[in-house]
């Protein structure tokens, strides 16, 4: 899959949205990008999601492991294509963990599957998460990089795209007094 059929398949199904936004980083933007969008059709999920399985293949992953909430639906089509086990970290008591009898094995391959990316913050909670048992982190895959985000290893991504966000003290649209809008299932600090 090109960068310009996944950004038509994010327009056609709805997913690119425009106005005043708070992401999970706490900052501002004009353009929010609602996966949940394309994930409603499993034949577009299912697609989206195989070219980031087909882009990480070669890491030569045993388990591919994401963010709850967001990483959940594309970890779990990325692991089926490459026919290898899926689990998530989720928090508890506002700690990234690995609950539900998720276990990682010592030397372990590891691919983290991300939706959405803009500042990295989720992909290295999971990353220190995966770390932490011992296993290794070989890959990191997006479907969505909105900017540049520092990793190691270096984020996949299908679509580099970098879109705006502010600092909410320096956000033009707050001084514009354009209403803020919560569309995102995770926040800082959370």
């Amino acid at each position: 899959m090109t960068a310009p059929e996944l950004l038509a398949i994010l327009e056609r199904s709805g997913a690119m949205l425009q106005g005043h936004f708070l992401l999970s980083s706490g900052r501002h933007s004009d353009r929010f990008i609602q996966k949940f969008r394309i994930f409603e059709d499993p034949a577009v999920a299912e697609k989206v999601c195989g070219a980031l399985a087909a882009e990480v293949q070669a890491a030569a992953p045993q388990v591919i492991v994401s963010a709850a909430v967001g990483g959940v639906i594309p970890g779990y089509i990325v692991a089926k294509a490459l026919g290898i086990r899926n689990m998530f970290v989720e928090k508890m008591e506002g700690r990234p963990v690995l609950r539900r009898g998720f276990q990682l094995a010592r030397g372990e391959r590891v691919v983290i599957v991300e939706d959405v990316m803009t500042t990295g913050r989720s992909a290295q909670e999971v990353a220190a998460v995966v770390r932490s048992l011992n296993a290794d982190v070989v890959a990191i895959g997006a479907i969505v990089k909105r900017g540049p985000v520092e990793s190691s290893p270096p984020v996949t991504a299908l679509l580099d795209l970098p879109l705006s966000d502010y600092a909410p003290d320096a956000c033009p649209l707050c001084s514009a007094g354009v209403a803020l809008q919560d569309p995102g299932s995770r926040r800082v600090g959370a």
